[in-house]
């Protein structure tokens, strides 16, 4: 890597990181630091000494990583927090867990690679991290990871889990194994089934004082020998013949990130035997057990799935107001990645579930994609305990027949209602989009619905962001609204009619339409009496009825230009000696 890159990626992390501190007090800090930690440690007793799972796993380990960011962010002294089964080993690993490098996306995997092969890639089984000890062919220890120097001894619960060999044909003096002890499942498919609290259902079985039943549903897959065979092959064919086979068969050999990508796609989609949550990648060769360290991990690195389910902090709170004066609300999260989304903002619905949920900006919440790829919000995971609520707009001041006019007030609704008219099905502005009338609405000559049909070329370049090219691009798309159909102005106007009314309307010009009478309101499908009356009112209000007159003279003005533009009937007459019957084309 060049000494540019190095520096730009230097600058990139730690902008990313100073982005990632709020804006808080050391006393506030201190206040919400102690808070959540104590939150997880209530879910840690929950876990491990009831057996209880109050949170998921992937939004736990979220929310450990955001406590151990604030703690970087305002008590970088302290050590990181880590969950109290992590502090309360007893028993010493003979060769400490290393953990594994958490590499982000394909291209950190290309880096990773460089100059480590060869090289292999297992499914990374989601269960609990173990060691096993052997003493002249027989189990003596099984040991949790722990912090990875010391753990707890799981011994008694050992011969309840037939997949763990009591004895197995090598006398060495110690043989030492690590690997996952993990839930066996039939046919899971990670992309279509998801983690369903795996590693939770084994380590409540594990930490139970009494045998649980589900302990004969373990498997476990060794994924590390330390001071074994040299070779990733050679420690294969010897696990096979001490009864731990299982590895070998989801142990492949890689040369590329693209092979790694094309393994790590294959098993998110196969029927497996656990469920997994990434793939692991080793170097063939590992240095020797005694220079084992936790954190120092550089020989083995892990992909991880993106999960169906992440956290975010809310940043932000908005309040959209729709063209028809419904307020909505979203909410403005910390970006994150679902799939291949990045998700930034997250769509509550109304200001009643809003005020429900009760969620204020610093709290933390969980996130899916529903339908056609669209973040929906699962839950608030942890609230902040300073709660500042932004105040929303005062819903009564918004309806169908507010905000025709440009003010501070009405922006929002405004910039709603000519989204909706520059849509196809109304006056079809495919060039026009949100962020063009974002732009426009700052030109003082932008004061109502229907200002943007008599603004030229000229005053649109004045206006930030928008070159003079595009402003003559804008306003030839704006000039084309005057071949559309009256039922096309009837619909961007907003005039609250059903599809099928709107459809049926015989009217041709707005003096019919706004001569029509309540009974023939009702003579059109999908219109009963309410929605007459309804109709009529909307007709007959003041700022309706300004800017129909808006659109009429636009309309004539437009139709006086074109035919004053029209060659006159001398210009275009016959020469004398055309025939007399040849009709004259002027006319």
């Amino acid at each position: 890597m060049s000494g540019k890159m190095a520096l730009w990626l230097l600058c990139l992390f730690a902008g990313a990181a100073q982005a990632l501190c709020p804006r808080w007090t050391p006393a506030r800090a201190s206040e919400e630091i102690a808070y959540l930690q104590q939150q997880l440690r209530n879910w840690d007793n929950a876990y491990y000494r009831d057996g209880q799972t109050l949170i998921d796993d992937a939004l736990y380990d979220s929310l450990q990583q955001r406590l151990r960011q604030w703690q970087r962010c305002f008590q970088p002294a302290t050590v990181p927090d880590r969950s109290v089964w992590a502090d309360n080993g007893t028993v010493d690993h003979p060769v400490a867990h290393t953990g594994v490098k958490k590499l982000p996306d394909k291209l950190a995997v290309a880096y990773w690679m460089q100059g480590k092969g060869p090289l292999w890639i297992q499914p990374k089984v989601d269960g609990v991290a173990v060691t096993l000890v052997y003493r002249q062919g027989k189990l003596a220890s099984l040991i949790s990871r722990g912090d990875g120097l010391k753990g707890q001894n799981w011994l008694n619960k050992a011969a309840y889990i037939p997949a763990l060999p009591q004895v197995i044909p090598d006398k060495r003096p110690v043989l030492v194994l690590q690997g996952e002890l993990f839930l066996t499942v039939t046919d899971h498919q990670q992309a279509t089934d998801g983690g369903k609290n795996a590693r939770a259902q084994v380590a409540g079985a594990l930490m139970r004082q009494q045998p649980s039943s589900l302990l004969s549903r373990l498997g476990i897959f060794i994924w590390a020998w330390p001071d074994g065979p040299q070779t990733m092959a050679q420690r294969q064919t010897a696990l096979k013949q001490l009864g731990f086979g299982l590895a070998s068969a989801w142990t492949q050999p890689v040369n590329s990130e693209e092979e790694v990508a094309l393994w790590r796609a294959r098993w998110f989609r196969a029927p497996l035997p656990f469920v997994t949550d990434g793939v692991v990648i080793h170097q063939d060769r590992r240095s020797a057990g005694k220079q084992w360290l936790p954190g120092n991990s550089e020989e083995v690195a892990a992909w991880k799935y993106n999960p169906p389910v992440i956290s975010s902090e809310v940043q932000s709170i908005d309040f959209p107001i729709g063209r028809t004066g419904k307020i909505s609300v979203v909410l403005n999260v910390a970006p994150v990645q679902l799939d291949d989304k990045t998700v930034r903002r997250v769509s509550l619905g109304s200001l009643a579930r809003w005020q429900a949920l009760n969620i204020v900006p610093g709290d933390q919440v969980a996130i899916s994609l529903a339908g056609q790829g669209i973040p929906h919000l699962e839950k608030v995971i942890w609230r902040v305990m300073q709660r500042h609520r932004p105040e929303p707009p005062a819903s009564q001041n918004y309806h169908s027949l507010s905000c025709f006019y440009n003010s501070a007030e009405c922006r929002k609704q405004l910039l709603s209602r000519l989204s909706w008219l520059s849509q196809r099905e109304g006056l079809d502005l495919p060039g026009i989009q949100r962020s063009t009338w974002q732009r426009l609405l700052q030109h003082p000559d932008f004061v109502h619905l229907f200002s943007w049909l008599n603004m030229s070329s000229e005053q649109l370049s004045d206006v930030p962001g928008i070159t003079p090219q595009r402003a003559r691009q804008i306003v030839h798309y704006f000039n084309q609204v005057q071949h559309q159909p009256f039922r096309r102005w009837v619909k961007a106007l907003g005039v609250p009619l059903p599809t099928a009314a709107l459809n049926a309307l015989p009217d041709n010009n707005w003096p019919q339409l706004l001569s029509r009478s309540l009974q023939s309101w009702q003579q059109l499908p999908g219109i009963g009496k309410t929605l007459a009356q309804r109709i009529d009112l909307w007709l007959k209000d003041k700022q309706v009825k300004e800017m129909i007159d808006v659109i009429q003279q636009w309309q004539a003005a437009r139709k006086g230009k074109e035919e004053a533009s029209l060659p006159d009937s001398e210009s275009l007459a016959l020469p004398v000696s055309q025939p007399a019957n040849v009709p004259d084309v002027g006319n």
